[in-house]
């Protein structure tokens, strides 16, 4: 399945933001609707987890890596 630029974009900012993932906020000040990480949680490119403050970050997991 090909990428789109902004989905191509996302992966490409959550795979630099290393293990501990971005939070949703910075993703959306970046351009990113909330509805697109959505679809790339839903799709398994991303996972969504909880830190200890409560706070969501978003990770790149191994299938969006390899959707890369």
């Amino acid at each position: 399945m090909p990428l789109s630029p902004e989905w191509r974009r996302a992966l490409e900012m959550l795979s630099n933001a290393g293990d501990s993932g971005s939070t949703e906020a910075v993703l959306i000040e970046h351009g990113f609707t909330s509805e697109m990480l959505t679809s790339l949680v839903r799709i398994g490119f991303a996972m969504i987890t909880r830190t200890t403050n409560q706070a969501s970050r978003i990770r790149i997991t191994d299938v969006g890596r390899r959707a890369l």
